[in-house]
């Protein structure tokens, strides 16, 4: 099956799909490293430094997707057509985020927005620079799209459609918007400026670290958001087809929660891969850049996945969980609620970034939600429900088999450890992460479980230094 984007085992339908959905904040382009927020130090050391994203806009996020997937779900397909219901569930959101962020949350004032909005500085010269930068950057997107075979077929289609139907009008709203925002830029030159230039053949070394950024942002884009829309178009089908389980037959609710949450996970994760502005601070600030960083995290995506997962680290049974305990009920519900706890933690974790996930980026530093206790809490949800699916340890045919099952999920447990390993050292450029670390490693689950068990001494107080 191609594209398959979560390893999850339906008891019922054995089918097997695969999901490499990071928690790791999607992209516009500035080189800004920092997320400093327009906000004071927070002296209360029991709370973690403050969030790129309010809960309140996340839960603002999640709601806003749920009524608007049921309304689709009552009502059906608008027009008939997947593609346009998907994109208008993310528009509903999107709005919804934006409003919040904007109206209560005022972010386009943060400093961390690049923009000053008591110096006027306009400029239609910077502007159609910009705006050439935008347009040959999609169409050298557009014809790496042509080139790879990857993406022919019928695969990618609705992706397409999607990206028919809604390039011409970015095109033509983005000359208003990047005249607003150039306008009120501290530093008005950045990577779309520098990107026009190269397409009018003004090419300076000068550029060449603002260039960088500008490329890996938008191959991040044009890599991942084909996934994740087909994934989500393909789940909202899904839904809107199966009926509401009853509460009495827990198989039947085990299996509509566990793509529900899914469907969210694609669903905001897409969102979050377009809503990428400097108006509400959701713009790229960096981009990672090492080899080590994009291999880790691209082997765990299509078209990577099936050569590794398959050939390589194939950790499934056979026998998944369902088939292990059918004939004891009460563990049998137990055992799918566990999974469903942590798949549920693995959503709540995309919830948090509202609409600033991507992978391999930098777009703000989330400290709230799942990250107040854990660094990495969707990987270690994610890992940990793994486990309990396929049951590698599960004895079969030979205590051996067993053995190699679960050295091959060890190893693609191992990939997410190098994933957070590569993260955190792109992060750590950023002082908010670099303080947030801090704070976890003082007062995260971890330290606080080790303490309470004697194992660790009590953090001492953070210094307070006032300048």
């Amino acid at each position: 099956m191609k594209g398959c984007r979560r390893h999850a085992v339906s008891h019922q339908n054995q089918s097997f799909k695969y999901d490499g959905a990071a928690d790791q904040p999607a992209l516009s382009q500035d080189l800004t490293l920092s997320n400093t927020l327009n906000c004071p130090t927070n002296p209360d050391l029991h709370n973690p430094p403050a969030s790129a994203t309010h809960g309140a806009v996340a839960l603002m996020a999640v709601l806003s997707f749920g009524l608007a997937t049921a309304w689709v779900r009552h009502a059906g397909l608008v027009g008939g057509s997947v593609v346009l219901s998907a994109s208008l569930i993310m528009a509903l959101t999107a709005l919804a985020v934006m409003l919040t962020d904007l109206g209560w949350g005022r972010v386009h004032r943060r400093r961390s927005t690049g923009l000053d909005f008591a110096k006027s500085n306009p400029s239609w010269e910077r502007t159609s620079i910009k705006w050439l930068g935008l347009a040959g950057t999609g169409a050298v997107i557009g014809l790496g799209y042509w080139l790879l075979p990857e993406y022919h077929g019928t695969f990618y289609g609705r992706y397409f459609a999607l990206m028919r139907a809604i390039v011409p009008l970015a095109l033509i709203a983005a000359v208003p918007y990047i005249y607003f925002i150039d306008r009120y830029q501290r530093e008005p030159v950045d990577g779309y400026f520098y990107a026009g230039q190269f397409f009018l053949g003004r090419y300076t070394k000068a550029a060449q670290p603002a260039l960088k950024q500008h490329a890996l942002g938008w191959l991040i884009k044009a890599f991942f958001l084909p996934l994740m829309f087909t994934y989500f178009c393909n789940d909202l089908e899904r839904l809107i087809a199966r009926p509401t389980p009853t509460l009495s037959d827990f198989t039947a609710v085990y299996n509509f929660l566990y793509d529900s949450m899914y469907f969210v996970d694609v669903g905001l994760v897409s969102m979050g891969y377009l809503l990428a502005l400097r108006l509400t601070d959701t713009h790229l600030r960096s981009a990672e850049s090492t080899v080590s960083g994009w291999a880790v995290t691209l082997v765990c995506y299509e078209p990577f996945w099936s050569l590794i997962g398959d050939r390589y680290l194939a950790y499934g049974s056979g026998h998944p969980w369902g088939w292990w305990l059918a004939a004891h009920p009460w563990l049998y519900t137990l055992w799918g609620s566990l999974i469903l706890l942590l798949t549920g933690i693995y959503v709540w974790a995309t919830v948090s970034f509202g609409a600033r996930f991507s992978n391999l980026t930098h777009r703000g530093i989330i400290t709230n939600g799942p990250y107040r206790y854990l660094c990495h809490p969707a990987y270690w949800a994610k890992n940990l429900s793994w486990w309990m699916i396929s049951v590698p340890f599960l004895v079969t045919d030979s205590t051996l088999e067993a053995l190699r099952h679960c050295l091959c999920l060890l190893g693609l447990n191992a990939i997410y450890a190098l994933r957070a390993l590569t993260e955190e050292r792109h992060l750590k450029t950023d002082s908010d992460y670099r303080d947030y670390h801090q704070w976890i490693q003082k007062h995260g689950i971890y330290p606080r479980l080790l303490r309470g068990t004697g194992l660790s001494r009590p953090a001492e107080p953070t210094k307070l230094e006032v300048f």
